[in-house]
């Protein structure tokens, strides 16, 4: 008896959860879209990425994109580093649907922790080249950690964040 008294209160609590959301906001799997914080920060772990992407493109000199936003050569290369776990989560995300491998649904489960890593790992990047004379803007650097803080608090307590981790694409009936 108690089983059917929790099932009738979950499915109450979710009716109430979903309530605001219009029907663009579900996908084709019925599960709410990402959350667009999910593509910011994948922007930011991914600069370095999406420079060399700008730089590659530009026939006339390909290496003044990259000298124009990195001024040393090893800020480029650590951007890149610390971008390894952005590019990682930007496979999760990528291979995120019904028929995924069950290690693709772990990773899932746990994405919103790939994010944190990888915000603080980039952080830390930024703040060992700050130690290391590599960088020389201090206040950048502390605008930065405090952007990954307010990020940080933001992945964690973000309603629709929530719901999409506990979510994942299931086939749906004909």
């Amino acid at each position: 008896m108690s089983e059917t008294v929790e099932k009738i209160t979950f499915k109450m609590n979710n009716k109430h959860r979903f309530a605001h959301y219009l029907p663009s906001d579900f996908d084709q799997f019925d599960c709410v879209k990402l959350s667009k914080i999910f593509y910011l920060l994948l922007l930011i772990i991914l600069r370095g990425y999406i420079v060399w992407i700008m730089s590659i493109t530009n026939f006339k000199d390909r290496v003044s994109v990259i000298e124009w936003v990195y001024p040393e050569p090893i800020l480029f290369y650590t951007s890149l580093i610390s971008g390894i776990i952005g590019l990682f989560v930007l496979l999760i995300i990528s291979l995120r649907r019904p028929d995924a491998p069950n290690w693709i649904k772990k990773c899932w489960y746990n994405i919103r922790h790939f994010f944190a890593v990888a915000l603080c790992f980039d952080w830390l990047v930024n703040l060992a080249a700050y130690f290391y004379d590599i960088l020389y803007a201090l206040p950048l650097i502390i605008i930065y950690g405090v952007f990954v803080v307010i990020a940080l608090i933001v992945l964690y307590s973000n309603t629709r964040i929530k719901i999409n981790v506990e979510e994942f694409p299931e086939k749906l009936p004909d």
